[in-house]
């Protein structure tokens, strides 16, 4: 599961799919955020100063089917967008492994995990992954060796 605005995510939870052969999921919004990066900037601290809820467009069908769930996101205002935080509260994640992985312009996780440990506190939270950006050329290392570290995938 992820959600990203200028697309780092989703290229680091492609990158995750196309190793782990996982389901995947993209949070979409049913009003999005805008496209511009000042705007956007003003809505995230909006709905984070409001601790809002924004209302998701899609939905996963079964949610118990799953173990562990991989949650992406780019650090904004040094913790989790607020659709991860509509995500974490809509669904029953109790005894379910949740790891991390988090894009960033140079605030690494900040706060980020210990806010999805607030609001999963009935879940096992993995070792996270921060990948800077869309990462370097050794991302594919790095999410092979961080899905090892979580027991994802052998390496």
């Amino acid at each position: 599961m992820y959600f990203s605005w200028g697309g780092n995510t989703e290229g680091i939870a492609e990158q995750i799919q196309e190793k782990t052969g996982a389901d995947m999921f993209e949070l979409t919004l049913v009003n999005p955020y805008s496209s511009d990066y000042n705007t956007v900037l003003d809505e995230a601290q909006r709905d984070m100063n409001a601790n809002a809820r924004p209302e998701l467009k899609n939905y996963v069908e079964d949610i118990s089917k799953y173990d562990a769930i991989l949650i992406g996101y780019p650090n904004w205002w040094a913790t989790i967008p607020m659709p991860v935080a509509s995500f974490l509260e809509e669904y029953d994640l109790s005894n379910k492994r949740i790891v991390p992985f988090c894009s960033h312009g140079g605030g690494r996780l900040g706060q980020s995990v210990n806010d999805i440990r607030k609001l999963a506190p009935n879940s096992v939270i993995g070792e996270a992954l921060s990948v800077h950006y869309s990462g370097d050329s050794g991302l594919s290392d790095d999410i092979s060796q961080w899905l090892a570290q979580n027991h994802i995938l052998e390496q």
